[in-house]
């Protein structure tokens, strides 16, 4: 059954800019893999920066740049590598990788939301505990939550304590996140989940 956690958007207009890159997790080793969602990160960051309205005598211009694609570095990373890391390689799924661009008319600095996501499919198992962290999550206060997961896994290297880079993008860059849940074959039961990713830069 669909489930939505957490900020969401179902549908983009046809007319906005987007970019989409598709991925076979399973084409390369996963240390080949961390250095290509570097790689993929950074090129989504640079495309992003083409879209900043950063008028050519702001002398914040530069700054406002350099903090953008910082933001949208990580974020992508952070996507790409929870995606490949998770992803169910029993399915054979490709991930699906993309970025939105939504101009905020309202504000007066006329900045943008950047709207990253990716797609990948989660084994059945995954599924639940998945959500049971994003319930978790969606009703924490997000800095003591980060405090928790970093203490647990200081405890325990091997504990499955997660959503660090989740809750990082909540703190550091005020991000909103949701995450959409869909069955996609019954037998064998493969699940793809989106997670999204909104900042504004």
């Amino acid at each position: 059954m669909q489930k939505v956690f957490g900020d969401y958007i179902e549908e983009f207009p046809p007319e906005l800019d987007s970019l989409e890159i598709i991925f076979t997790p399973t084409a390369h080793s996963i240390r080949k893999r961390w250095s290509n969602n570097r790689l993929s990160a950074q090129f989504v960051a640079d495309y992003c920066s083409a879209f900043l309205p950063v008028d050519d005598d702001d002398p914040d211009g530069d700054r406002r740049i350099k903090e953008s694609k910082g933001a949208i570095t990580y974020i992508a990373n952070e996507l790409l590598e929870n995606a490949m890391k998770f992803n169910d390689r029993e399915s054979n799924f490709k991930v699906k990788f993309g970025i939105y661009f939504i101009e905020n008319i309202e504000l007066e600095n006329g900045s943008v939301t950047a709207v990253l996501f990716v797609t990948n499919s989660v084994s059945p198992q995954g599924v639940d505990k998945f959500q049971a962290f994003l319930t978790e999550l969606l009703a924490s206060d997000p800095e003591e939550l980060y405090v928790t997961q970093v203490e647990k896994s200081l405890e325990d290297k091997y504990s499955d304590a997660s959503g660090l880079g989740f809750l990082t993008m909540i703190n550091d860059y005020s991000a909103k996140l949701g995450w959409k849940f869909q069955p996609l074959s019954a037998e064998p039961q493969i699940h793809t989940v989106t997670t999204m990713v909104q900042v504004t830069v």
